[in-house]
């Protein structure tokens, strides 16, 4: 069910960046809400090993999801910088979800 919701609100996101192209008050309450799901589902799945880097990049993506509460911030008061503050928050969540896998399963390994 939690992957399920973290894959819903993750496409809300993206549909919302669109729509606001377009209408961007009813945008920036879809983000809102595609951004307070996929931070819950993020928060409520913490990284399940015991190794450092691992938890330290579970923290790097719930920094992200704060950066996107700004974006979305940014996007209610109509300034354009909730790009630049989506932006940053993508990029660390790629960093952080493409290596915290990989880290596990060394984990389990050892």
């Amino acid at each position: 069910m939690t992957k399920t919701i973290y894959k819903a609100s993750a496409v809300l996101i993206l549909i919302a960046a669109i729509a606001y192209l377009f209408i961007p008050y009813y945008a920036a309450w879809l983000m809102a809400v595609g951004v307070l799901a996929f931070s819950i589902t993020t928060v409520m799945s913490p990284y399940p090993g015991r190794s450092v880097r691992g938890k330290r990049l579970h923290n790097f993506q719930v920094f992200s999801c704060m950066l996107m509460f700004v974006a979305v911030y940014f996007m209610f008061e109509n300034n354009n910088l909730w790009a630049l503050a989506m932006l940053i928050a993508s990029v660390f969540l790629i960093y952080s979800s493409s290596l915290i896998y990989g880290e596990y399963e060394k984990e389990q390994r050892e």
